[in-house]
């Protein structure tokens, strides 16, 4: 009757829509084959109409029991391609949301698996360059959105004991005003943060780890470490007195169940696919720019690492509406540009994706002196690692940077002019910046800079270049914490001969490295081996090092034989720390 009659109102196909759905709630008990010729029954009456709630409810169950039915294919297709392409809110209407979800998670079960998928969504889009159905892409984007957020609704529920954003970004967790943890355990616990250095003898006794939420993975731990690790003493070198390095980052390891693990992966992938179509890439990037995605989901790696793609299709976008969406949707707001930054929660490359950003956001309206003091602040650290590495992009932004006088601190001019010349293109364009501005040559003619940081993830050919590049014979602060050298950049130390403070915190230096740095540097005062893993055959060698008055060998393999070996040897040591180590 409905079907035939000439009445147009909605009712006459919403009416026989709702008692089959109290039907259907009345008897739960049905055979498969009942369910699938229901459906079958119904599905005229959906070509023109939504399915009310409860129906919504009895499709989505039927997706997840049968996904392989014939049924999904052949009448679900055109139901959810007419819920895409005219559904307005689907605040109003969650369950025809659920719907979509679960008929595309029941496509993504078939033998051709994201294939269907794929097919699907394109089908969505039309054959083609321009999509005709302007509700499909923020529809597509808000089905994507929430299947993603029910994959981290373990930990969202938990979300009085989970860090926030900031909190994740700054690399801290303020343990003691969160709640006791629930459903997961420190995996790997962190070895207690110790305060700073003190006075001999040494008598603290350490404070038992705190339980967090979830596993904490120690990625790169600078950060927390400068905050209230362990020093060589007051006159030890501040790891960003020198440069503005961007903050490390710990982030949350987050392992989800096998089916979580199969729904993100197959949104995620939608998301990439929706990235590819030119027409659609300026809407997704403004859906996306807010980042409307849990915190959870940016601490866990898999995700980040899928999401890359969909960022890097914005970054070699050309349009600016496009690449404009990476940055911060207001001020104060982390935007993509700062998480996928090295140091940021979601990097895990080298920079290169840091770098593809920068360059696109210089090359269109972003080459002001608001950008590149930005830079300066938060990203000096990766700016000049890779300009070391001979990246051009970064090398025009030290240029600028230069050429505007974004920079105060005279140390830190010089060290950029050093970074500079230790590669062709950098030496070529410093040379074109001096024809312009002398009075750099004038700066580089008064010695080279007295304090020098180098950028986590530095290695030996880093320092290497950077030092062969310019003088170097007033440095007397240089700290390589965090970084990937090792005992071979001594070969390098040895020819600073005015070094009084080495900062070799949480590097691979070893014994090797010591014996060597024993036998050339008689001025050294201040030496930093925290987490390093020097053992006493290299220890021991320090002994003729008679101008030592601070020594850190925190969490080392330091014995108690050696330590009392090491002060009867070294009459002017005055600050030592000797923490977790045996002699403790």
């Amino acid at each position: 009757m409905a079907l035939t009659s000439p009445l147009q109102d909605e009712s006459i196909h919403q009416a026989p829509l709702h008692i089959i759905s109290t039907l259907l709630a009345e008897n739960s008990n049905l055979s498969t084959q009942d369910h699938e010729n229901i459906i079958v029954a119904i599905a005229p009456l959906l070509e023109n109409n939504h399915p009310p709630p409860d129906l919504c409810e009895f499709f989505c169950k039927h997706c997840r029991e049968r996904p392989r039915s014939m049924v999904v294919i052949e009448v679900f297709t055109p139901v959810v391609q007419r819920i895409l392409k005219h559904n307005m809110d689907f605040g109003k209407c969650p369950r025809l949301r659920l719907f979509t979800q679960e008929y595309i998670l029941a496509l993504n079960e078939l033998n051709a698996g994201m294939e269907v998928v794929k097919k699907f969504v394109h089908s969505m889009h039309g054959p083609t360059g321009q999509c005709p159905h302007p509700r499909v892409l923020p529809n597509l984007v808000a089905v994507c959105l929430a299947a993603i957020y029910s994959c981290y609704e373990e930990f969202i529920n938990s979300r009085d004991n989970s860090p926030s954003l900031k909190e994740i970004r700054n690399g801290c967790q303020q343990q003691n005003d969160r709640k006791p943890p629930m459903p997961l355990r420190l995996l790997r616990p962190e070895p207690p943060t110790p305060p700073p250095a003190t006075l001999l003898p040494l008598s603290t006794s350490p404070s038992p780890p705190h339980e967090i939420l979830v596993e904490l993975e120690r990625n790169n731990s600078a950060n927390t470490r400068r905050k209230g690790g362990p020093s060589g003493g007051d006159s030890e070198p501040n790891l960003i007195d020198c440069l503005l390095v961007s903050p490390a980052v710990n982030t949350l390891s987050i392992q989800l169940p096998a089916q979580a693990d199969r729904v993100l992966g197959c949104f995620a992938l939608i998301l990439k696919m929706l990235s590819d179509y030119d027409d659609w890439r300026p809407a997704l990037a403004s859906l996306l720019q807010p980042i409307p995605f849990p915190k959870e989901a940016l601490a866990h790696a898999k995700f980040t690492k899928e999401l890359k793609y969909v960022i890097q299709r914005f970054a070699e976008d050309p349009r600016q509406e496009v690449h404009s969406c990476l940055l911060s949707v207001r001020s104060g707001k982390d935007g993509w540009f700062q998480l996928y930054s090295p140091g940021g929660v979601a990097c895990d490359d080298d920079g290169e994706l840091f770098a593809s950003m920068v360059h696109i956001l210089m090359g269109s309206c972003y080459k002001t002196k608001k950008f590149l003091l930005s830079l300066a602040e938060n990203k000096l650290g990766p700016c000049m690692l890779l300009a070391l590495r001979g990246n051009q992009t970064m090398v025009e932004i030290l240029c600028l940077m230069l050429e505007y006088n974004i920079i105060d601190n005279k140390d830190t001019q010089l060290q950029i002019i050093s970074t500079l010349e230790s590669t062709q293109v950098g030496l070529r364009m410093y040379e074109q910046l001096c024809d312009r501005q002398r009075e750099l040559k004038e700066l580089q003619r008064k010695g080279g800079p007295t304090r020098l940081t180098l950028p986590s993830k530095s290695t030996d050919a880093d320092l290497a270049r950077l030092l062969s590049s310019g003088s170097f014979g007033n440095l007397e602060n240089l700290s390589l914490a965090f970084t990937n050298v090792t005992s071979a950049c001594a070969e390098q130390l040895i020819k600073l001969p005015s070094l009084k403070q080495l900062n070799l915190w949480s590097t691979q230096f070893g014994d090797a490295g010591l014996r060597l740095l024993s036998e050339h540097l008689a001025c050294l005062q201040v030496l930093n081996l925290c987490e390093t893993p020097v053992t006493d055959a290299g220890l021991l060698a320090l002994s003729s090092m008679k101008s030592l008055c601070s020594l850190n060998m925190n969490s080392t393999k330091l014995t108690a034989d050696t330590y009392e070996d090491l002060k009867a040897k070294l009459p002017n040591l005055k600050d030592v720390d000797v923490r977790y180590t045996e002699a403790w």
